[in-house]
């Protein structure tokens, strides 16, 4: 990899839960344990239909005095109204303070070691930084961190170099992270199929929570049919949403792409099919290649 650089993500929104009962009026409904979380651990997490499936994905962070979550800023608005639904009496109170901090993404070589984080390189390990917080990013310790400051800081004091948002997203589709609804179908995908459970993203004795059940049972009963993964192909990549075949038949559908590398939702039987030699797997005009992430178990 590169030397570490700074990158805007530009299109992250956060939103504060204050009050006294933030942590168990989150923890009911998230699918990880929000009780983790500390100024020194944030917890990357889901917020899931009663039935199970993807709606949102986000970060958790706790900055002494809220839990801030960075998550899409298009639907941030979308996620408040949806938790509001179950704030009843609860002593939690939800608001957009996007307009008070920016999260930035450090990724390349000595991301981690620049902001403090090569003692504590544990996913979600996060020291102060700037007024704000520098964290390892939850989900894998390769992607580098996750900077969440506020907006009168200048972050060129860091000394990184700036990097092009392109690029992160090459190197994030590269090892196989999600990019919330860009790579996870809402009120479709279970998180299992997206890596949750590797990517440190569930927690299977916090108890239960929305969509607890289909999630428990897609693990313990082995019934993940498809995965997210990252694919190459022989030319041009096809536009996010084209179908992905072997042999005439469905095998998956491509997801957001970047460069020559792009994000996959492919059926676990026709992979097997290609891992033979059999078939290959072709999108449009061109053959796709899987491939597997180090830190899948699939």
């Amino acid at each position: 990899m590169s030397e570490a650089r700074l990158v805007n993500l530009e299109d992250r929104g956060v939103l504060a839960v204050a009050g006294e009962d933030r942590v168990a009026f989150l923890q009911g409904l998230v699918s990880n344990d929000v009780e983790r979380v500390t100024p020194a651990q944030a917890v990357y997490a889901a917020f899931l239909t009663p039935q199970g499936k993807f709606l949102f994905d986000f970060i958790i962070v706790d900055d002494g005095e809220r839990l801030l979550l960075d998550c899409e800023a298009a639907r941030l608005a979308d996620f408040a109204k949806r938790l509001r639904i179950y704030k009843l009496r609860s002593k939690a109170v939800l608001s957009d303070v996007s307009e008070s901090f920016r999260v930035f993404a450090v990724h390349g070589d000595g991301a981690l070691a620049t902001l403090g984080l090569n003692g504590g390189a544990a996913p979600g390990a996060s020291v102060p930084c700037l007024g704000g917080l520098a964290i390892t990013d939850p989900r894998l310790a390769a992607l580098g961190a996750r900077l969440l400051l506020p907006v009168d800081v200048d972050p060129s004091s860091l000394g990184l170099a700036p990097g092009r948002l392109e690029d992160y997203h090459r190197r994030r589709i590269q090892l196989g992270v999600p990019d919330g609804s860009r790579d996870m179908e809402v009120d479709k995908t279970v998180l299992l199929e997206a890596g949750f459970d590797e990517l440190n993203g569930v927690d299977w004795k916090k108890g239960c929570y929305m969509g607890q059940e289909l999630t428990a049972r897609t693990k313990y009963r082995g019934l993940v049919k498809r995965r997210l993964m990252p694919i190459t192909t022989d030319g041009p990549l096809p536009l996010p949403g084209t179908r992905i075949t072997l042999d005439g038949r469905d095998a998956g559908e491509i997801r957001s792409t970047q460069g020559d590398v792009a994000m996959a939702m492919v059926r676990l039987n026709m992979l097997e099919q290609t891992a033979e030699g059999a078939a290959v797997l072709t999108a449009g005009e061109v053959t796709v290649t899987p491939q597997k992430p180090d830190w899948a178990a699939f």
